[in-house]
């Protein structure tokens, strides 16, 4: 579920955080980091459970008007085309997802139950809702693109589930766009009747990436002095306050993973770390950031410092 990009925001957050020094002793703040990355997982299944609880309010819904005292043709026999819709059908039967959601304690919808009634409302007035219960029966396709639609449409831009998801964790706002999106790709990837998907992904693509999470982390706190004087050297002209907070920090790390980590291209370095500034820091600081990097690895490449392993790594 997880890219090295969201990788290097979790560690900045936390170093971003760190108000000791480089002799300090800092598991806590490394047991937190890897903590909040975990919570990732959390955000992932309290999102596939709300859907579950949208459709039980549903049938739940059905009910209810069946057994009104004074019930319609229409209500005695509705339309349960959303009810039975397959995919979600898929995600309520799925035994491995409910084994996820109850072993990490996911009971968000029982505790707030009128945020499953927003959604719910949200959908049923929607126009996407009235087009696909214009028929009573439907293909797995078709189910599966409504749902699709759904999410982006309506949960994923709901204002009031985001207040929620920010009120619960507030870090979860950065870790949403990463969540939705393994979401949209799971629900595209689902086949009909496959009772075996996984609906459960890895959080990380494998131990690798979450030992690069360690590591960045780790050397980047441990060489904070040296990382730091390397900055100074090419930024004399300027006044330290005049640096932003967060750009110091994406710099350490940047500078830290071109000279460490040999495995990693030095452009795929650098463009990773203009991207975050792009979205974390001001609007000038990716050309700053991008400035002093180009210094230094060419200061770097002179004196043969760059040790990367590979073809093209340069």
């Amino acid at each position: 579920m997880l890219n090295r990009r969201h990788i290097r925001i979790k560690v900045m957050q936390s170093l971003y955080a760190f108000k000791g020094n480089e002799s300090d002793d800092f598991s806590k703040d490394q047991k937190f980091l890897l903590f909040s990355i975990e919570h990732i997982q959390d955000l992932y299944l309290l999102l596939l459970s709300l859907l579950i609880e949208v459709q039980k309010r549903a049938a739940s819904d059905l009910v209810k008007k069946q057994q009104k005292h004074l019930a319609t043709k229409e209500d005695k026999d509705p339309n349960r085309k959303f009810v039975n819709n397959q995919l979600l059908s898929l995600l309520c039967e799925n035994e491995e997802l409910r084994e996820a959601i109850e072993g990490r304690k996911i009971n968000n919808w029982e505790l707030d139950s009128e945020y499953v009634d927003v959604i719910f409302k949200g959908i049923t007035s929607s126009n996407l809702y009235n087009d696909y219960m214009k028929t009573r029966t439907s293909d797995f396709k078709e189910d599966k693109d409504f749902v699709i639609d759904v999410f982006k449409e309506i949960v994923a831009p709901n204002e009031k589930l985001y207040d929620y998801l920010e009120d619960k964790n507030i870090t979860w706002l950065d870790d949403l766009p990463i969540v939705n999106t393994a979401i949209l790709k799971l629900f595209r990837k689902v086949k009909a009747a496959s009772s075996n998907t996984n609906f459960t992904p890895k959080l990380y693509k494998d131990i690798e990436d979450k030992q690069f999470a360690i590591d960045l982390f780790r050397k980047t706190l441990l060489n904070r002095t040296a990382l730091n004087k390397q900055i100074e050297g090419k930024t004399k002209n300027w006044d330290a306050d005049r640096i932003a907070n967060v750009d110091y920090v994406l710099l350490q790390m940047a500078i830290c993973e071109l000279l460490n980590f040999p495995s990693i291209p030095v452009k795929v370095t650098i463009n990773e770390y203009l991207e975050i500034s792009k979205e974390y820091s001001t609007p000038k600081s990716s050309i700053f950031i991008n400035g002093i990097l180009d210094k230094l690895v060419k200061e770097y490449q002179a004196e043969n410092k760059l040790n990367k392993v590979g073809r093209g790594l340069i």
